[in-house]
């Protein structure tokens, strides 16, 4: 694994986050959630620690960050999020505007910590 975290910043977690996920905007101004499917507002990655609702939770936004994969993963793949916030391979899906959270620097599988180039982008089909 490797990791360059450039811009880390504190948000307050609005729900249960698991370390090293995929997060989304929460309802509230500096609040998030753990992102729960490719369409969400995705924009960063928790760090290592868990936060539970109401804690304090560091997203990384820019640079190399780790994320838990929910499924093979190709190194140089988009990935976006699956229901509990992995990443996962994103794939375009016609009429619907899936978000990406950026490009996997390594290969692995469902359970495995890989390094993401954070760059969080939309594609449709």
């Amino acid at each position: 694994m490797a990791k360059n975290e450039l811009l880390v910043k504190s948000y307050t977690a609005q729900a249960a986050i698991s370390a090293r996920r995929i997060v989304k905007f929460g309802a509230t101004e500096n609040s998030v959630l753990q992102a729960a499917a490719p369409a969400d507002t995705m924009f960063g990655l928790s760090i290592e620690l868990d936060a539970a609702a109401g804690e304090r939770v560091d997203v990384v936004l820019l640079g190399m960050g780790e994320v838990v994969y929910g499924g093979v993963v190709t190194r140089g793949a988009l990935l976006t999020s699956d229901a509990t916030g992995k990443a996962v391979v994103a794939a375009p899906a016609v009429g619907i505007n899936n978000r990406t959270i950026g490009i996997a620097v390594q290969a692995g599988v469902a359970g495995d910590i890989g390094s993401v180039l954070l760059g969080p982008d939309s594609i449709q089909g």
